[in-house]
């Protein structure tokens, strides 16, 4: 029995000291440029919000939406700069197409709201091209206000509704 214990014990000791080295995933577990997706070494996860040509990094990086001003389908200039940059994307990364669906928020008819968004949708789709995206590559899609990413009756959700969002397709040709 006592022989059991020492060995327990000693199996114990070292299973903590196994332990010992706080920075064997780099520091606080990020990758060598200092994000969460990195795998050994630094490398880069295919897929991962750290790779460049995956849908995370196009979502959390660039950025997959514009908004809009109230009955409104003009770019802001924050909008302008957002689908700039998803044309870079977009054209450093061909294997993808891209559905850019429009929004609206919950005020007004049905039919208006539809109209408004497919307007919103139109005008990303239209700016993505004067960058230089492929016409071909692009499609839009109203859903008006029956796709609430927000659901409640003052302005703040209003203003997350109304809404381009560009939703990517593709690029799983590797």
């Amino acid at each position: 029995m006592k022989r059991f214990m020492t060995s327990g014990l000693l199996i114990a000791a070292l299973a903590v000291t196994a332990c010992t080295n706080p920075n064997r995933f780099g520091s606080d577990g990020l990758g060598a440029d200092g994000t969460y997706g990195a795998g050994v070494n630094g490398s880069i996860v295919p897929g991962s919000a750290n790779d460049p040509t995956s849908t995370a990094f196009f979502q959390q990086s660039v950025g997959d939406r514009v908004l809009f001003d109230v009955d409104q389908s003009t770019l802001t200039p924050t909008g302008q700069a957002t689908l700039a940059a998803q044309a870079q994307w977009l054209m450093a990364n061909t294997d993808y197409q891209a559905v850019i669906e429009g929004h609206a928020d919950e005020q007004g008819t049905r039919e208006y709201n539809l109209a408004l968004g497919a307007r919103r949708a139109n005008a990303a789709q239209e700016y993505l091209v004067s960058q230089g995206v492929s016409p071909a590559r692009l499609r839009v899609v109203s859903y008006g206000k029956e796709r609430p990413i927000e659901i409640c009756s003052n302005e703040a959700c209003y203003a997350k509704n109304r809404r381009a969002v560009t939703v990517l397709a593709g690029g799983l040709t590797s």
